[in-house]
Order: C-alpha cells, then sequence, then structure tokens
C-alpha cells in the first residue's frame, strides 16, 4: 500500500515527463505520437487511480464487515 502523499507525487511525476514528451513530439511534427504518449499516461495513471480506488472499498467492506 502506497503512503498518502507518495501516489500525488507519483502521480504529478507522469503527468510531467508525460506533458514534456508530448511538447517535444509536438514541436517535431510528430502530433500522432504525441497524443498516443498522452493516451498512455493517461491510462497509466487511470490504472493507478482505480487500484486504489480498489484498496479503498476493500478496507471499507472489511471494516463494516468485521473482516480481517
Amino acid at each position: 500500500m502506497y503512503n498518502d502523499a507518495s501516489i500525488i507525487f507519483q502521480i504529478a511525476g507522469i503527468g510531467i515527463i508525460v506533458a514534456m514528451i508530448h511538447t517535444i513530439l509536438k514541436q517535431m511534427g510528430k502530433e500522432e505520437y504525441a497524443q498516443f504518449i498522452t493516451l498512455v499516461g493517461f491510462i497509466i495513471v487511470l490504472m493507478m487511480v482505480v487500484d486504489r480506488i480498489a484498496e479503498l472499498f476493500q478496507h471499507i467492506r472489511s471494516v463494516f464487515l468485521l473482516q480481517g
């Protein structure tokens, strides 16, 4: 399980890297690749958030159903 702030820093880091790569590719005239990189970055962050939400629901379920 991640620390509370580390997931925010990981998402911010991915966003910065994706933004830099997107800008470089767009300036080179490779707009299709830039959009693809942005999409891949979005999917990676979305998977991280979905995993985190699944952990939250599992924790809530264990609290209310008194399962350890």
